[in-house]
């Protein structure tokens, strides 16, 4: 018997967009399951936030300090985006808290290097694209419930 020399090519590195959902997406399954340990693999050292929205829903940021146990919020993503470098996560609670969240997350190197996050605050990315003219803006992802809740609430817009 010889040995099989034909060995199949080694798969293709996902896209770098693939890995920064990916990475994202791991990130709240390790929520889920209150694994801090893949959180803080994650999450760069040096993770860039921002946040707007009521002063009361800093919920993310309580959990990922750890000064809130991952069971007192659930965040549960109903859609994932990915917009250039950015990856645009969105979730909403009608029933108990009416609360709305925008999670936007930048991944570098396989690192969460910076996460903005927006609560109760409809929101539209904004690409700037070359044109004849200099710089074209295009909407490139809006806020998905903004026609399904009857929420009043601030709009946001986001130029990368």
């Amino acid at each position: 018997m010889g040995i099989n020399s034909h060995q199949e090519p080694p798969s293709p590195e996902p896209e770098p967009k693939t890995r920064s959902r990916t990475t994202v997406k791991s990130l709240y399954k390790a929520l889920t399951r209150g694994d801090l340990d893949t959180v803080a693999q994650l999450l760069s050292p040096e993770l860039e936030w921002w946040y707007h929205g009521p002063p009361n829903c800093h919920h993310m940021m309580l959990i990922l300090t750890g000064k809130s146990n991952h069971r007192d919020y659930r965040f549960r993503p109903r859609s994932v985006t990915t917009v250039s470098e950015l990856v645009i996560v969105e979730g909403w609670e009608e029933e108990i808290m009416k609360v709305y969240w925008v999670h936007v997350w930048t991944v570098t190197d396989g690192k969460i290097t910076e996460f903005r996050e927006y609560f109760n605050t409809w929101f539209t990315v904004i690409l700037q694209v070359p044109s004849e003219d200099g710089k074209e803006n295009v909407k490139v992802w809006q806020s998905e419930p903004q026609q399904r809740l009857n929420w009043s609430l601030p709009d946001l817009v986001l130029t990368v």
